[in-house]
């Protein structure tokens, strides 16, 4: 996974965005591809930032099929930093997302997310410095009905994740984590590496 935020000089606008490939088995069989960028606003004097971006979701199937389901979708989102004590560093992130699923009816999706770093060696994410990285975020479907007769849960998924990071250089890191996701009909771990890139 790449995540990337990049400002435009030293004003108020700038992008972010993340491309993801998720696999069944660490290699060929294709999971998700994930492809998503957005436009990011921060207010004057306001430690907040809103996005306004795409996604295209490319997902397969499990085992030897070549089925795929393609999906477009619109999100707005909200994100807030802040600093608990010394070393608590925390983000909360709201996200609205519209998606159009093939073969469904148009629908939404509701996302709280719940970011934590501890820095260990140092009380900022700096050059050099290791960190643990947590997070939880729950998924909510707008609606039950999705088409063709089908309906899903109010709850959609809950991911729960905890990894090691590493700051290669100042706006640059690195993590290795796992991720728990949970539907009610299913649950799965991954094993995640990530670049977080500012520029």
């Amino acid at each position: 996974m790449y995540f990337f935020t990049k400002r435009f000089g030293e004003g108020r606008f700038g992008i972010q965005g993340d491309y993801q490939y998720r696999s069944w088995n660490f290699g060929s069989d294709r999971e998700q591809l994930l492809l998503r960028t957005g436009a990011t606003y921060r207010p004057k004097n306001a430690e907040i930032t809103f996005t306004l971006g795409y996604a295209h979701v490319t997902t397969g199937a499990f085992g030897d099929s070549d089925a795929s389901v393609m999906e477009n979708r619109m999100y707005q989102e909200a994100l807030f930093p802040q600093k608990i004590g010394t070393r608590f560093l925390v983000t909360h992130r709201f996200r609205y997302e519209q998606r159009w699923i093939e073969n469904m009816d148009f629908r939404t999706r509701y996302r709280y997310n719940l970011f934590f770093n501890v820095p260990l060696n140092n009380t900022q994410l700096e050059h050099k410095t290791v960190y643990l990285a947590l997070y939880n975020e729950i998924f909510i479907n707008g609606q039950r009905n999705v088409g063709g007769g089908v309906t899903v849960d109010y709850f959609d998924r809950n991911r729960a994740y905890v990894a090691v990071g590493y700051v290669i250089a100042n706006g640059l890191r690195i993590q290795l984590g796992w991720m728990q996701q949970t539907t009610s009909a299913w649950s799965k771990g991954q094993v995640q590496l990530s670049v977080h890139h500012s520029f």
